[in-house]
């Protein structure tokens, strides 16, 4: 008969790994509160923002780095979760239109509020996910992530994230580069409007720059529409006008979700101007880092995002963490930064002094921040 144990390697790669699936818990959590409708409808807000708040409390920082010669053996059970959760997303979500709108236990209140718990989980999960998978150079991967963000209505965020967000972040020239001192609620409709045409401009830029329209067919806003409009769709034919206007709830909430992400990931950071319209390269020092334990556990590193610009093409598991003489650090992991961010006057107080301390150890060169921010060159219009 053939041996079918598990090598110890093997099960000491699942061990490693295994923490980093717990955010599929969110699936069947989903569900239950579906079917329990009620006061469990809570749940789904209160296990992502406060439960792993508060285990971030409990479990503290983790300073440890991998190995950066993982192999890609090493790092299969990693990658794993993140394909996995591609269709345990879609079937959740569409299956809930199907059944939501018919479930006479569940009352309209109850309805909008599931789904906004549902934008929670695709919002901090599923958009999460997809910019892992975005990162990556095979087709399945980028597929899955744009299949991910159609299912939230904001597929341009991957043509943003690449071609703007990465060449130009701590820039004037980045949309998502939350300025000093800007309140989240400032920020959120800028953001919504610029990041949309940067993404579709830097897309014709690259077409033009091979003598093609906008029109060409290789241009992925068509791929982006398609699949969005298939989604919207889809919906409509299994919940009628209720499932589609409860897919457009749990969109909107997922939106949300990553725009909070995105505006404290950089919020008051700059790279230094270099004259010209260039700026110095991106160092670890240009994105707030944090080591919290529990919620990089729940959003696969993302938090070690000094890393993340610093060398893109890493992989979650191996992305590196960094000490404070070496990138700016938050008080906080992402579920507690996320809803101070919400309190414009709270975040700033957290935050601005901050800002101010990395401008001195950093740049202590630059006396007059007010001025040396105007004239620096202006995201184009």
């Amino acid at each position: 008969m053939p041996n079918t144990a598990i090598a110890p390697q093997d099960l000491a790669r699942f061990s490693r790994a295994l923490p980093f699936w717990l955010s599929l818990g969110l699936i069947p959590l989903t569900w239950i509160c579906a079917f329990v409708g009620g006061w469990s409808i809570a749940l789904l807000p209160i296990v992502t923002w406060f439960l792993f708040s508060l285990l971030d409390a409990v479990l503290g920082l983790n300073l440890d780095n991998a190995d950066l010669e993982a192999s890609e053996d090493d790092l299969f059970w990693y990658r794993l979760v993140t394909l996995i959760w591609v269709p345990a997303q879609a079937l959740t979500v569409f299956g809930l239109i199907l059944y939501v709108p018919y479930a006479e236990h569940l009352g309209t209140a109850e309805r909008v509020f599931l789904f906004m718990g549902v934008g929670v989980v695709t919002g901090t999960i599923g958009i999460n996910y997809s910019h892992e998978l975005m990162h990556q150079k095979n087709n399945l991967e980028r597929w899955w992530a744009d299949i991910l963000l159609a299912m939230v209505l904001y597929s341009h965020f991957r043509s943003e994230h690449l071609l703007v967000h990465h060449r130009y972040v701590a820039t004037p020239r980045d949309p998502v580069t939350a300025r000093y001192n800007e309140g989240f609620h400032r920020f959120y409709p800028r953001v919504l409007k610029q990041s949309l045409v940067s993404a579709f401009r830097a897309e014709a830029q690259m077409l033009a720059r091979k003598d093609l329209p906008w029109t060409d067919r290789r241009n992925p806003f068509f791929r982006y529409w398609a699949l969005q409009s298939g989604f919207l769709l889809l919906a409509l034919i299994l919940g009628g006008m209720t499932g589609l206007i409860l897919f457009l709830v749990q969109a909107g909430v997922a939106i949300w979700q990553l725009e909070l992400v995105n505006y404290i990931e950089h919020y008051g950071l700059t790279r230094k101007h270099l004259g010209d319209g260039k700026y110095e390269h991106v160092q670890p020092r240009h994105s707030w880092n944090a080591a919290h334990r529990a919620s990089n556990w729940l959003l696969i590193n993302l938090q070690r995002h000094s890393d993340h610009h610093y060398k893109p093409d890493r992989r979650f598991p191996v992305l590196q963490t960094y000490g404070t003489d070496q990138a700016p650090q938050l008080p906080y992991g992402y579920p507690v930064m996320t809803m101070a961010a919400m309190v414009p006057p709270l975040f700033k107080r957290i935050m601005n002094p901050r800002v101010r301390n990395w401008r001195e150890m950093y740049y202590p060169e630059i006396t007059d921040w007010h001025d040396y921010n105007k004239r620096r060159t202006p995201m184009p219009r």
